[in-house]
């Protein structure tokens, strides 16, 4: 039995951001992970790998579509599927050693096996129990389904099965419309396949802006991706390893069937928190499965604290890291804080998509007094050059004070963009700070100071 400072349940980016962050401060630390390597969903079967199929279906959408254009002749390059996926994995190998690379660097222990909580301030691994002043329930999260869809990760699939298919199905059809699915139907569309999405609301991206959620809509269409909005799933059929996908329509409730050689289930993630123990020792939940904890993360039981998927929030590694970095903060006597109000989210489709801040929706809703700044990049020459013109940024901006209250980026390298506007909003600043920067020519950003500039007295190139 050893004793630490602080053990942290779970490795994804939210535990071993927080166990890094604990041992520099000074505390004896253990990670508890029972996968082979370390790195949670996010590393393993999620941001990860995704990104690096969604990398490689790029570059062939450029050479199918604009090589040729820039004066690059030749045939298409053919899709060798088991080589993508051997890079794929590579990818995921290189990441998840170089987060065991800083556990050792960092003298974090490594506890191999599941967890469970059987008392205050003790972590049971196997037939061991270890203790801790301090425990950090980091579990994530797991993918949640519908009634009738029953997924077997290899004709009904999650985003895990999704990343490791056998072949590249001729017809997808995705359940869900949000981040993931998008992303996936993207990499499917790219690679060849007919691609459907059925979401159950009446727009993609459900809590996104209204203007950037209709325009990802038409562009994605236009690359080929098919769209069934309003439809309730009722179920999938799987015979002779091809699906048969049941909906009805909310408006008319009038039901129809799409045939699919692959199903991927995206319709969101469910806290992950089996097996800890947590009734047992009579930790307080939220209704919907998340671990209830206070401003500064502590669940109910003194000494036991909860970050990331596990908690209320948006499920985003990002997040789950702030609030590692802000507990680790915490448990060694210093003020841990997150600002839950400077969150960005991303999309990594082409194009990219991201956020932060509030929508022009919840602004009207909150009766706040908002002015709006857009420009489009089909206004940057950058981006005209490099064929990603389309897409805008919005900036939203309080129309007394000018103060920077949200942004909405859909074009090239959104997802590096947004930090630009986080960073502003970090520090409070208007529009017009931002306007006042010097940004380098060409480049994407200055689409950004565009946008600021339009929240005064106009853009230059529109």
């Amino acid at each position: 039995m050893s004793a630490y400072d602080v053990i942290i349940i779970g490795s994804g980016p939210g535990g071993y951001v927080c166990a890094i962050r604990c041992a520099q401060l000074g505390l004896k630390t253990a990670i508890v992970e029972g996968r082979d390597t370390l790195g949670g969903t996010c590393l393993n079967v999620g941001c990860i790998p995704s990104k690096a199929l969604l990398h490689a279906s790029h570059q062939l959408h450029e050479a199918e579509h604009n090589f040729a254009k820039m004066g690059l002749k030749g045939k298409a390059p053919s899709v060798d599927w088991k080589q993508m996926l051997a890079y794929k994995d590579d990818v995921i190998s290189t990441n998840t050693k170089g987060v065991e690379f800083l556990m050792k660097k960092n003298k974090v222990d490594w506890i191999k096996g599941w967890a469970s909580i059987p008392a205050v301030g003790k972590v049971k691994v196997g037939d061991d129990v270890h203790e801790a002043k301090n425990i950090v329930i980091a579990s994530g999260s797991e993918v949640s389904t519908l009634p009738g869809v029953e997924i077997d990760e290899k004709v009904v699939v999650s985003s895990t099965g999704a990343l490791e298919l056998g072949k590249i199905p001729k017809k997808l059809v995705v359940i869900g419309a949000g981040v993931i699915g998008l992303e996936l139907g993207s990499v499917y569309k790219r690679l060849g396949a007919d691609v459907k999405v059925i979401e159950f609301l009446d727009a993609i991206t459900p809590g996104m802006d209204a203007e950037v959620s209709k325009t990802f809509q038409r562009l994605l269409s236009k690359q080929g991706l098919e769209f069934q909005l309003g439809a309730a799933v009722q179920g999938v059929e799987v015979k002779n390893n091809k699906a048969k996908v049941t909906y009805k329509l909310r408006k008319d409730d009038s039901e129809h069937v799409e045939d699919a050689d692959c199903v991927l289930v995206a319709t969101g993630r469910k806290p992950y928190t089996d097996g800890l123990g947590l009734s047992e020792l009579g930790i307080e939940m939220e209704q919907r499965g998340q671990i209830k904890t206070d401003a500064h993360w502590a669940t109910s039981v003194k000494g036991i604290y909860a970050i990331g998927d596990a908690i209320v929030g948006p499920m985003l590694a990002h997040k789950a890291e702030d609030e590692g970095m802000g507990v680790a903060e915490v448990l060694a006597g210093q003020k841990g804080h997150v600002n839950y109000d400077v969150i960005p989210g991303v999309i990594y489709t082409h194009p990219e998509v991201a956020n932060v801040g509030a929508t022009e929706e919840q602004l009207k809703e909150a009766g706040r007094n908002y002015k709006v700044g857009k420009f489009s990049f089909m206004g940057n020459g950058r981006a005209k050059a490099n064929f990603a013109g389309d897409g805008f940024v919005k900036i939203l901006a309080d129309k007394d004070t000018d103060r920077i209250l949200g942004a909405h980026i859909i074009g090239p390298m959104a997802g590096d963009l947004i930090h630009e506007i986080c960073v502003a909003m970090e520090f409070g600043a208007a529009a017009e700070d931002l306007a006042r920067t010097c940004h380098a020519h060409p480049t994407y950003s200055e689409a950004v100071r565009e946008a600021a500039l339009a929240c005064g007295d106009g853009a230059i190139h529109s």
